[in-house]
Order: C-alpha cells, then structure tokens, then sequence
C-alpha cells in the first residue's frame, strides 16, 4: 500500500526534473542553439504564438541564429518580440530572414547565468520537498487509519528520501553539467 504512495509521486518529481532541464537548455553557452529562441512569445494577428510555430530556426554560425519565417508578415511581429525578450540579442532583417548575432559571453553574464540557474535549481528542489512532503503526509494518514504498519510506515518513509536524493542528484548534476558549458 505505502509503495503506491510513492509511486504515485515519482512521475511529478520526473517532470520537475525535465522542466528543470528544459529551463537549462534555454540558458545561452558559448554556442547558438535554436531552443535559445523557439519558445518566445510572438503576438501576431491578435493572438500569440512561441517562435518555433511561426518559422524555421537554424545555427549556420556558432554564434549566429537565423529565423525563416513562413510569412513575410511575421517578420516585424518577430523582430519586436526578440527585441522585448530580454535575451541581449538584436534582430537584423535580411531580406526574408531574421539574423541573430550572439554576443560574447562576458565574466559578468556568465556569473548572471550561474544565479539563474541556482535560482531555477532551487525552484526545482522546493517542488520536489513538496511532493515529499505530500506523500510523507499521506504514509502517516494511511497509518492513523491502519491502512498500512508502522513498519510500513517507515519503509516508505526510507524509500521516499531515497527516491528525493536521486532527485536532487540528478538537479545537481545537471547544474555541473552547465556550468562547464559555460566556463
């Protein structure tokens, strides 16, 4: 009984972990990538789109993003919002196509970059303390209600923090991994 309790929570920690990992992948390293830029917001025609719905991205450069959209409508929409993003790149309109030009990572960017993501780390970690708590809660429930043993009660209890250590494991090596990208 106590293990469906667990398992239960295993798939909410496994997406806090991939939106962790998907937050990183957005974090500019040393190279362009197109994930830098396909989910920004574009509001065309009175309703808003992520960028990857309105063109085709592509890297030709390491430090150059180029965007082919599939309209010539969408351009400034696009233009305006790379503009509004915050991601420190300018647009440059080349005919049909957008330009992106990263700029070099400097000492002070790349010790921004590190805060973020220690910020978003710990965003991930209190998520994952408030599934352990949640499941904690409901091991003690099922044993006020003698649903499950006190043995029980406590093997969940071990198996819970083993599950929530792999968890944070995996948020921390995900952070090493980054940071040596970025250094």
């Amino acid at each position: 009984m106590y293990k469906k309790i667990i398992e239960n929570i295993k798939p909410e920690l496994e997406k806090s972990i991939k939106f962790f990992e998907n937050e990183l992948q957005k974090a500019r390293v040393s190279h362009a990538s197109p994930s830098l830029v396909e989910d920004i917001e574009v509001n065309c025609f009175g309703s808003s789109f992520p960028l990857k719905q309105l063109g085709a991205i592509s890297c030709p450069q390491s430090n150059q993003i180029v965007i082919q959209p599939w309209d010539k409508s969408y351009i400034e929409p696009i233009e305006k919002a790379i503009g509004q993003s915050g991601l420190g790149m300018s647009a440059v309109v080349d005919k049909d196509l957008i330009r992106l030009n990263l700029p070099l990572l400097t000492e002070e960017y790349r010790q921004s970059l590190i805060r973020n993501m220690n910020e978003k780390a710990e965003q991930a970690r209190r998520t994952i303390r408030h599934w352990r708590e949640s499941a904690w809660e409901n091991l003690q429930e099922f044993f006020k209600e003698k649903k499950i043993t006190e043995d029980d009660k406590f093997r969940g209890k071990d198996e819970l923090q083993k599950m929530i250590d792999q968890s944070n494991d995996k948020i921390k090596e995900l952070i090493e991994k980054k940071k040596k990208e970025i250094e």
